[in-house]
């Protein structure tokens, strides 16, 4: 015996639907450690709320660009998506690629040290020489348990040293909750 489901009415559904640009946009806010909270407004699908670290709010409307000659990039441009990694470290709080310049990024810490990155292609660079993923949940999960851990704390260590520990077993979505608890737990010990 086989039941039927009927098709969730997407007009009468209070749930906001997850291929919005919105929610995407409030997706990658809430990741950044200089934001309390984002979330997309159901009332509007072009816009998305956030709170700052210093309690406040801003709004974001999305708006058609102005035409232009530009090409559409297939995938993001490498100077942009380092600053933005850059900017996702909490202890940062500028990083802006220089136009004109493709190869530079000006940094500032929160300290107020200011540094300008250039970009060289380094043929040399070695994949093995990096930490692989599973490596870098093992290494929060053990910081987290030298560092006299609540209960808590020390569940949520054990539980990532086991997922590293298995790391090729885990499918996609496990891997990618424990590199974000990973990374909660390193700036919460900061």
């Amino acid at each position: 015996m086989t039941a039927e489901f009927t098709a969730i009415d997407r007009d009468k559904s209070p749930l906001l639907d997850a291929e919005q640009d919105a929610v995407r946009i409030a997706d990658a806010l809430r990741g950044s450690p200089h934001i309390l909270g984002a979330k997309a407004d159901p009332a509007f699908s072009d816009r998305v709320t956030f709170t700052t670290l210093a309690g406040n709010g801003f709004d974001f409307t999305l708006h058609d660009a102005e035409p232009s000659d530009d090409d559409i990039l297939p995938s993001p441009a490498l100077i942009e998506a380092a600053a933005a990694a850059i900017l996702n470290h909490p202890d940062f709080c500028v990083a802006t690629p220089d136009s004109p310049r493709e190869d530079t990024i000006t940094v500032q810490t929160r300290g107020g040290v200011r540094y300008l990155l250039t970009m060289d292609v380094d043929p040399d660079a070695d994949a093995d020489d990096y930490s692989t993923p599973a490596e870098d949940v093992s290494y929060a999960a053990d910081v987290t348990l030298t560092s006299n851990p609540s209960d808590s704390d020390r569940s949520v260590a054990e539980l990532l040293n086991y997922v590293a520990a298995t790391w090729e077993k885990q499918d996609l979505p496990l891997r990618q909750h424990a590199q974000a608890v990973a990374r909660a737990l390193t700036r919460q010990r900061r």
